[in-house]
């Protein structure tokens, strides 16, 4: 079946697969990084801008090494998951220091560098180097799940190694060194266009006689997921603290725990909390404006900000500043701070 797979993958992918996007027909292992790195739980339309933007301020990997953070977490504000970011600047760092500013040309090497992972090397390595190697991002687990009809729950990591393993028998053979980026490129727009989470297209999959949960009649079982991410909530008031001259103060987070190194608007406990902050003539001016819930991976943040009008532009703190509108794009923001300041 291996043959038969890759084959069909390859072929697929060289008459219906996606080849315009700005990160394709490349080996610049710099711009294939940087794809997948924004990739990650972000959809091909957002991350274009992003992409776009990224290369016109930082064109190698030198120049993003040699920018500062809050330069790269300005640039990603609004992608979100800013731990990206963060590993992204170093693995930066560490690919100028540790190999020169050239990438390394293997997987193995690759995972050795901060925010690669397994699938995210395989990628660098099948697209820039020809490494026969597997991939294993969310939309290639889903393709091979359903055409193994694979039992076993993702949620175990030794159901998961066990997928890595298939996954590695089906790659192209040896002998067909030079169809490894496009098979893996196949198996990312497969995922992507036609092999969808639900209602996939099966009628015009490649694959489709070969596909084992087509068979069952039930390709929307797989991939098998039972562990359910536990949820919780938290709510947070937010101090937007203007001065005479409708400049906002802002604090930079700290390194660890929500919104880590961004830019932000001062966050309490409480309204109280926040008060007690506040001279008495600025908390005479306290507004409540409307709540609103900020959806996180992992947690559902209850904001609740309040506007107050400083009399006197002193320093609110020793973490942060004034900032004037102006400069507020070139800052690292939570999304729904950026809200609140622009709206």
């Amino acid at each position: 079946m291996a043959s038969c797979f890759a084959t069909h993958i390859v072929g697929w992918q060289r008459r219906h697969g996606r080849s315009e996007l700005p990160w394709q027909n490349t080996h610049d292992p710099y711009r294939v990084w940087l794809s997948e790195v924004m990739l990650q739980q972000t959809q091909v339309s957002t991350v274009l801008g992003y992409f776009a933007r990224f290369l016109e301020r930082f064109p190698t990997v030198q120049a993003l090494a040699a920018g500062t953070e809050d330069e790269v977490f300005g640039l990603w504000s609004g992608l979100g998951y800013y731990s990206r970011a963060r590993n992204m600047h170093r693995c930066a760092q560490e690919v100028v220091e540790r190999f020169g500013g050239a990438f390394p040309r293997t997987a193995a090497e690759l995972q050795t560098l901060p925010g690669i992972g397994r699938s995210t090397a395989a990628a660098i390595a099948a697209f820039c180097f020809g490494e026969r190697v597997a991939i294993l991002d969310g939309n290639v687990k889903r393709v091979l799940a359903r055409v193994l009809a694979f039992e076993g729950d993702l949620s175990s990591a030794m159901q998961e190694r066990t997928l890595w393993t298939m996954a590695a028998e089906l790659l192209p053979l040896a002998t067909q060194r030079r169809a490894i980026a496009r098979y893996t490129q196949g198996l990312m727009d497969l995922g992507a266009t036609v092999c969808l989470p639900r209602k996939p297209s099966c009628m015009i999959c490649p694959v489709n006689e070969l596909c084992a949960a087509r068979r069952e009649g039930e390709p929307e079982r797989f991939p098998v997921k039972t562990r359910k991410l536990r949820r919780s909530a938290q709510s947070l008031w937010m101090l937007q603290a203007r001065d005479v001259h409708g400049r906002v103060w802002l604090e930079k987070r700290p390194s660890r725990g929500i919104w880590a190194g961004l830019y932000c608007l001062p966050v309490y406990e409480s309204r109280a909390s926040l008060l007690d902050e506040l001279a008495p003539d600025d908390r005479r001016t306290a507004r409540d404006d409307a709540a609103f819930v900020h959806v996180l991976t992992h947690k559902d943040l209850h904001l609740h900000p309040v506007s107050v009008e400083c009399v006197a532009a002193q320093p609110l703190s020793d973490a942060g500043a004034w900032f004037e509108a102006g400069r507020w794009s070139t800052l690292g923001l939570p999304a729904p701070v950026r809200k609140l300041l622009t709206a």
